[in-house]
């Protein structure tokens, strides 16, 4: 049989009927009002010829009067691809004939240019995708239109929302027309536009009732009749909606702050990454005296600062404590939320976000004895410092008596338990060159402006970042004959010769055995390092051997950065001190110890890369061991797992890899999303949609300064570092940028992010290589186009489009 009924699809049977019409036939299941019709199934397109005698037989069944015929593509209405307007709708079809030809018309639609581009966009194989059609009796509606069971524009869960329009409800989704927009909540409205306030009440009841019976909030297509019917036409996920914060038992709203971008991470994390990462997380914070719940809201890193945001003392300077780390986003949504009177300060009690008064004053007293001793005696900081890493890479080797998948896990259990290892030697020199940077431009206030310092915090020396990134740049001047062979062959190639042992010798084994521990999101255990897939690192040489003006290497223009900021300190420190002596003292000082110990701020994720790559390399291990026994279908695998979870599979055999399956397909979904929220409420809201817009000139972004200078150049829009090809003077623009990311800003001639702080890994690179940086630009990688002529103004904070 090639044609259904609707009142006979189940929600199981997407497969033969595609999503809309399965969609369709839940709800008619579930007792909604659903203009009655009938479905040509996928098998029908399979053949590729129209079943006529079933479709007329189903066609006089239905009146033989006007219909609508719908694409309802297998691929189509799905949590995480709506395909909305991708495919064809014929509206009013009248006759056999008519009907034949609209049938032909949807079947052809899942392969125009628009539905193709999508899939393309969402990773759907075209071989894998069949088409149905659905038709169903034409409802002529008197108002019609869509509703949202969740705020579409802010997250906002407890808010619906409605366009509606007189007619059919083509106008309200092809946009072609004016329409109604409302926003349901608790409050009582009177009537206004084309809904009346009775018809607004039944809309939000449908809506109640919808997303209740379908578990997540639906977008909804339906059409009232001149006799006042309410007519369900579509449900399907909102699919554009980030992931809901977790339900909290507190009467009040919490706030959720993203933490992932401090370490340059935007994509999600992986299950494993993640149960890892919160807790070393929340050590890290709570050896600084704040302790914050670190929760997991869409596979990303969100910080739960609701109880610093409600305590008299912390909430005066946790606006203030966010600028070195976080930035000027994540300040302004913090400064709403402390506005708003749900978050007014609590009087009384214990404060949860502080640690105990006794462990505060003891980490205080190490604070202070380790900034002043790094502050004093530079030298000898950075000396321990490195000595502590040392100890540290070999302390992290696995013993070599690890036998068995239960003994590598008790190793890498004792290695989670121990993750708080945060040895003074290590973090007080790193958090004294973040002061002794950050607190002169309050110093100087009137003397020098912040592009000014930027240029003195250009060029610094022991960066282990750039140090790595000089590191490559030599090993690329010196391939000799290989240069052609390495700019002719695909990163992914060159690659698998390297890992083969056929690739020549350039020089990446020793490359690799001193940063082959590293690799883009790499706190992230679930992600592999450059040792295991060097592609990008390939990648990165391609983009090295097209600099062909030796001025323009990363050496020189390392060292003319360096130059430039000791002469500019010099000069800085001199005027300061004449017009404030004191302030200026001060500021000279702090200065030279900036450019003594800012550098070092990449050496502790440095440090703390090396226990990480031998834990993943023990969990690879075990999970060999798994797949062997037939419980995990391949060794990282074990990467969407938890610790905890790989217990159970270790010690009982459990069978996880239904979850492995599960967590693969969100974790995928995830990685399409372009753009994260800087804060969450716990109704789901994204803050900074509330937030009011920040108004520019035509053609202007804008954003904030993080390193001095002026370029205009084409841009060269970037999502994945691993295989970007940045030509010497294009601009890069990308959501945001970790250690992995720098090797090309040896090419780039100029920075622009989507978020970001001024001390964080980026900005600090740009500067040290003395190429211009704005960060915080909202949608800069949507607004901005590759090969677009761009000017990039690190003093101004701007980028402006040409």
């Amino acid at each position: 049989m090639h044609v259904i009924a609707l009142s006979e699809v189940t929600a199981a049977m997407t497969a033969v009927v595609g999503g809309k019409a399965a969609g369709l036939g839940e709800l008619i299941r579930h007792g909604e009002r659903v203009p009655d019709g009938f479905c040509v199934t996928t098998e029908a397109h399979r053949l590729g010829v129209v079943p006529t005698a079933e479709v007329v037989a189903a066609y006089q069944r239905l009146g033989a009067g006007p219909v609508a015929v719908r694409s309802s593509s297998t691929a189509e209405d799905l949590p995480d691809a709506s395909f909305a307007g991708q495919q064809d709708t014929v509206l009013n079809v009248t006759g056999t004939a008519e009907l034949i030809a609209a049938i032909e018309k949807c079947w052809a639609s899942l392969h125009g240019d628009r539905a193709t581009a999508y899939r393309d966009a969402h990773g759907i194989d075209h071989q894998t995708v069949r088409m149905a059609v659905v038709v169903q009796r034409m409802v002529t509606p008197a108002v019609a239109g869509v509703l949202f069971t969740a705020n579409p524009l802010t997250g906002r869960r407890d808010e619906m929302a409605v366009d509606a329009a007189a007619g059919l409800g083509t106008t309200v989704v092809d946009g072609t027309a004016a329409v109604d927009h409302y926003v349901l909540d608790d409050v009582t409205r009177t009537e206004a536009g084309c809904l009346t306030s009775t018809q607004l009440a039944r809309l939000r009841a449908t809506g109640e009732r919808l997303q209740a019976h379908f578990g997540c909030p639906q977008d909804v297509e339906w059409a009232i009749d001149a006799d006042d019917v309410l007519w369900l036409l579509q449900s399907r996920p909102i699919t554009s909606l980030f992931p809901a914060p977790p339900l909290s038992e507190k009467p009040f709203p919490r706030v959720y702050l993203e933490f992932g971008h401090v370490q340059g991470m935007l994509q999600p994390v992986t299950p494993m990454g993640m149960s890892t990462l919160r807790t070393q997380i929340a050590a890290m914070l709570a050896a600084l005296g704040v302790r914050v719940e670190i929760v997991d809201i869409g596979g990303r890193l969100y910080g739960d600062l609701t109880d610093l945001a409600r305590d008299r003392s912390s909430r005066k300077r946790l606006v203030k404590l966010l600028a070195v780390d976080f930035g000027p986003r994540a300040q302004a949504v913090m400064q709403h939320v402390l506005a708003d009177p749900r978050f007014a300060p609590t009087s009384g009690g214990a404060r949860r976000g502080g640690a105990p008064g006794g462990a505060s004053l003891r980490t205080a007293r190490r604070a202070v004895v380790g900034i002043l001793r790094a502050l004093a005696r530079p030298e000898a900081a950075r000396t321990r410092m490195f000595e502590a890493i040392e100890q540290l890479r070999v302390s992290a080797a696995a013993p070599a008596d690890l036998r068995t998948t239960a003994d590598r896990l008790r190793f890498v259990q004792a290695q989670d338990a121990d993750a708080d290892d945060s040895a003074d030697a290590i973090m007080w020199p790193i958090v004294a060159g973040m002061l002794a940077a950050a607190l002169p431009t309050a110093l100087l206030k009137g003397v020098a402006g912040p592009d000014e310092i930027h240029t003195v915090l250009g060029g610094m020396p022991h960066n282990v970042t750039i140090e790595m990134d000089l590191a490559l740049w030599r090993l690329a001047q010196g391939v000799g004959d290989h240069r052609q062979l390495l700019l002719d062959t695909p990163p992914a190639g060159l690659a698998a010769r390297h890992l083969r042992g056929t690739l020549p010798d350039i020089g990446m084994a020793a490359f690799l055995d001193v940063y082959g521990h590293r690799g883009v999101a790499e706190v992230d255990l679930g992600v592999p390092r450059w040792a295991e897939d060097p592609t990008p690192v390939f990648a990165a040489v391609a983009n090295y051997l097209r600099v062909t003006d030796p001025q323009q290497g990363p050496d020189q223009r390392f060292q003319r950065a360096a130059s430039t900021a000791e002469t500019a300190l010099e000069e800085l420190v001199t005027r300061a001190r004449r017009r404030r002596p004191v302030r200026g003292r001060i500021a000279g000082f702090l200065l030279r110890r900036a450019r003594s110990l800012a550098g070092l701020r990449e050496a502790g994720k440095f440090a703390g890369l090396y226990p990480l790559r031998e834990t993943r390399r023990q969990l690879l291990l075990i999970g060999a061991d798994l797949h062997g026994s037939g419980l995990l279908d391949q060794p990282d695998d074990i990467m969407f797992l938890t610790l905890d979870e790989v217990h159970t599979v270790v010690h009982q055999g459990v069978d996880l890899r239904g979850t492995v399956t599960a967590r693969r397909a969100v974790h995928r979904r995830e990685l399409r999303r372009r753009t994260v929220p800087v804060a969450l409420l716990s109704d789901g809201t994204d803050v900074e949609t509330v937030l009011p817009a920040a108004s520019t000139g035509d053609g202007t972004l804008a954003g904030v300064g993080a390193s001095a200078g002026r370029v205009t150049g084409p841009a060269r829009v970037v999502h994945d570092p691993g295989t970007a090809h940045v030509e010497p003077g294009e601009v890069l623009v990308a959501a945001t940028t970790d250690p992995g990311w720098t090797p090309l800003f040896l090419t780039a001639a100029a920075l622009v992010t989507e978020t970001g702080a001024i001390m964080a890994h980026g900005p600090t690179v740009a500067r040290e290589y003395g190429i211009p940086a704005v960060i915080c630009v909202p949608d800069a990688t949507r607004t901005i186009t590759t090969g677009q002529l761009v000017t990039v103004d690190g003093g101004a904070g701007t980028v402006t489009l040409h």
